[in-house]
């Protein structure tokens, strides 16, 4: 948009005040035409979050994304919990991924502590991890849905993400925040039926989420919106850090699950989404191809996991890691998830520091929406 602006006056500008500015535009006096604006605080962000906007009329000539303290604690938290009863607080900053931000912890604390999991528990992470990714995933898509004015694209993926929380139901016995994965497995086995069962409800979740494509993706009001709208160049998303399907929605092939595999990820066939247009339409439908390949994921691990065998390692209580510190990564919904624990021979982190993928592509935000 920025490349269709004409400047408005003939007056000299300050470099002082065009610095922010995109290509074109130009300001009589930056006093007086830029406005700022404080947009939110919104609940969808994080429970914060808010924009910083500065604009000259319709058009945004600079961003300040604030994601509020939403995090607060979690982290310090967790210096004053033993490695077990941090589990219930350490899953509550991303609430419906629950599953994928204990992966790392669980993998740390494992290595720290020197514990093998059983291979049935292994492939138990794999399957609820992929749930939560698609129930994650579901509840971004119906609220992108309805803010882009498509009330159906907030009914469906509403409803159908039920189908994978009463599996995850099944499997934890909570809905939302489930505890489920502890350093030495997962809490406990699942009921007898629960491989008919998921297998028959993940197929069906997998033959209602591709007719989202006609209904939503081959929209022409969504396509009109989103086509070449943000574009992100491949060069920017690597240098800017970003994670996720920021990241493979313009070109780069980078996916934990596969470069650097954790658990069983290496025994199965996991198929990484990329696109290269970079734009806003890319960036929605890499989520949903996403989905396609959860479901794939999670028939290919109950086809392979043992069908009997132990699903957690006990910990001694109070459990002492040694006087090292370990960094673990998953692929969560929003990209890469680590943790970085430090131990100090305690039963209880003497330091844990969260990196989520959400906070990383934020840092994308102000270069998408000048202009």
């Amino acid at each position: 948009m920025s490349k269709q602006l004409t400047p408005k006056s003939s007056k000299k500008q300050s470099p002082e005040s065009s610095k922010n500015l995109p290509p074109g535009l130009q300001l009589e006096n930056v006093d007086d035409r830029i406005m700022t604006l404080n947009v939110g605080p919104q609940h969808p962000g994080s429970g914060h979050m808010r924009l910083i906007i500065k604009v000259d009329g319709d058009y945004i000539v600079n961003c300040d994304p604030d994601p509020g303290y939403v995090h607060r604690g979690e982290e310090k938290m967790a210096e004053y919990r033993n490695y077990i009863t941090n589990i219930p607080h350490l899953e509550r900053p991303v609430i419906h991924d629950s599953c994928n931000i204990l992966y790392p912890y669980c993998l740390g604390i494992e290595e720290l502590v020197g514990i093998e999991v059983p291979e049935r528990a292994k492939y138990l992470r794999v399957i609820a991890a992929e749930l939560n990714r698609c129930v994650y995933t579901q509840y971004w898509l119906a609220i992108y849905g309805i803010f882009l004015g498509h009330s159906t694209m907030f009914m469906w993926p509403a409803g159908d993400r039920e189908l994978l929380i009463d599996l995850l139901e099944k499997m934890s016995g909570a809905r939302v925040t489930h505890a489920y994965f502890v350093p030495g497995g997962i809490r406990n086995d699942v009921p007898a039926n629960f491989e008919d069962v998921c297998l028959r409800q993940v197929n069906y979740f997998e033959k209602r989420i591709k007719e989202y494509a006609g209904i939503f993706y081959d929209n022409p009001i969504l396509i009109a919106r989103t086509k070449d709208t943000g574009v992100l160049s491949r060069e920017d998303a690597i240098r800017l850090g970003t994670t996720g399907s920021v990241l493979r929605a313009s070109g780069v092939d980078f996916d934990i699950r596969k470069k650097e595999p954790y658990d069983v990820y290496d025994e199965l066939d996991v198929h990484s989404n990329v696109m290269k247009a970079g734009d806003s339409y890319a960036r929605s439908k890499i989520p949903w191809l996403d989905m396609l390949e959860s479901c794939n994921i999670i028939r290919q691990a109950l086809e392979k996991m043992p069908k009997s065998g132990g699903v957690r390692t006990k910990l001694k209580p109070n459990p002492k890691g040694g006087d090292d510190e370990v960094y673990r990564r998953v692929e969560s919904g929003r990209g890469s998830l680590g943790m970085h624990i430090v131990s100090d021979k305690k039963p209880q982190p003497y330091r844990l520091k969260l990196s989520v993928g959400s906070f990383r592509n934020l840092i994308a935000m102000p270069y998408l929406l000048n202009g």
